[in-house]
């Protein structure tokens, strides 16, 4: 899948999630609200039976059956103030659903009825009640039931679970892919290297016959350059081999690995037609678990791409190293043409490359190398058009040393 493809569906997950969650409240919002309405009928149910159950000439049949039938119908707390907003005292009779502590004096319980009555005015009015005259006799201060206050966490409720659901989804799928494709670099690498090691024996063979057969000096120095190239290719191929194995790690001294690898880079930059310099700010040994042969493919490759990225005819690749404490950070800088932001964002993805030659395999491979079998960390720490980038490399240290 290519990045822009991938771009695509984290975009629609996201629409679809946002198209969930609002579809979700506005339904659990409507249910809310016909609750609040029903529970505001009944209330007002409430205040027309109350008001024949405070009369006088109420009998006692009419008594029983508002306290048996109707009062249990209600599940949400109720006060009954006078037009000053004050609780009608005593409040148990002048109440409903309102839970206090028994333990509670007169004034405290007090407190607590008109804070209830505060909250109340603050979400719902008051049914008022009035005589002939329109004069307030009493108001009505009612709060929503438990039920409205689940309904309305519901929707924030599922969407946790459809977030964990497609959170482990994501993972599980993620991971698996993971899986699949370093089952296909593993495959590739051995295959390749197997498929090398054929043709370097039989090429090692024929160059011991041609030591053999021409002793001058000129045709040495050829013998000793092609030693030298299928050695080279014996350790690509001894790499590919490693790809997908336990990588054997031993201490070593970066700063040592760095200066080999920068000499052998140097003598074979001028093919490049720049001058290019690879300035080592190292002022002291640094000993690390590596795998000599992994790690220095993981060298090899940034500064390659960082000779590559030199467009002038001078250029510069800086390597220069922070002690942390537990890890170390190699800083790799170039003063190449730089990288956009979007290229910057995809520089790791296997298969990407903006070169017209290549497989895009290189830096995905570095940082495979890096953080699979060092446990370490690789990223770009800054790049720029036309300022050039900074790669980092973290490492733990050997703590022995």
């Amino acid at each position: 899948m290519s990045p822009l493809s991938k771009w695509y569906v984290k975009v629609l997950l996201f629409l679809f999630s946002l198209a969930f969650i609002a579809s979700s409240i506005i339904y659990t919002n409507t249910l809310v609200d016909k609750i609040v309405g029903r529970e505001k009928a009944l209330l007002k149910f409430y205040t027309v039976i109350y008001e024949h159950y405070s009369d006088p000439s109420s009998n006692f049949e009419d008594i029983s059956f508002f306290e048996e039938q109707i009062i249990p119908q209600i599940n949400f707390p109720i006060i009954i103030t006078d037009s000053n907003d004050v609780p009608l005292e005593p409040f148990e009779i002048y109440s409903l659903n309102i839970d206090t502590d028994s333990t509670l004096s007169y004034s405290q319980k007090r407190e607590v009825y008109i804070e209830y009555v505060q909250k109340m005015k603050t979400s719902y009015a008051p049914i008022i009640l009035v005589d002939n005259n329109d004069k307030v006799l009493q108001k009505y201060y009612f709060y929503h039931s438990a039920l409205v206050d689940k309904f309305r966490s519901l929707p924030y409720l599922a969407f946790v679970v459809f977030l964990t659901f497609v959170g482990i989804g994501y993972i599980a799928f993620s991971a698996s892919r993971r899986h699949e494709a370093s089952k296909v670099w593993v495959g590739m690498a051995k295959e390749a290297a197997h498929q090398l090691g054929t043709p370097l024996s039989s090429l090692l063979a024929w160059l011991e016959i041609l030591k053999l057969r021409h002793e001058d000096d000129y045709n040495q120095e050829i013998i000793s350059e092609m030693s030298n190239d299928i050695a080279r290719l014996n350790v690509v191929a001894t790499r590919f081999s490693k790809i997908g194995s336990q990588a054997d790690l031993t201490t070593t001294n970066i700063r040592e690995l760095i200066e080999h690898i920068s000499g052998y880079f140097e003598k074979r930059l001028p093919h490049l037609g720049r001058k290019i310099q690879i300035v080592r700010e190292i002022n002291k040994d640094y000993f690390c678990k590596l795998n000599v042969d992994l790690f220095s493919w993981v060298f090899e490759n940034l500064f390659k791409n960082a000779a590559e990225a030199i467009e002038e005819k001078h250029g510069t690749i800086f390597i220069t190293i922070f002690d942390r404490g537990k890890s170390i950070r190699i800083y790799i800088r170039d003063t190449g043409k730089g990288m956009t932001k979007s290229v910057r964002r995809h520089v790791f993805s296997p298969g990407f490359t903006t070169k017209k030659r290549g497989w895009g395999l290189g830096l995905s491979l570095t940082k495979k190398i890096v953080e699979d079998y060092h446990k370490g960390k690789i990223w770009v720490k800054d790049s720029a058009l036309g300022k050039g980038t900074t790669f980092v490399i973290e490492l733990p240290k050997d703590e022995k040393i």
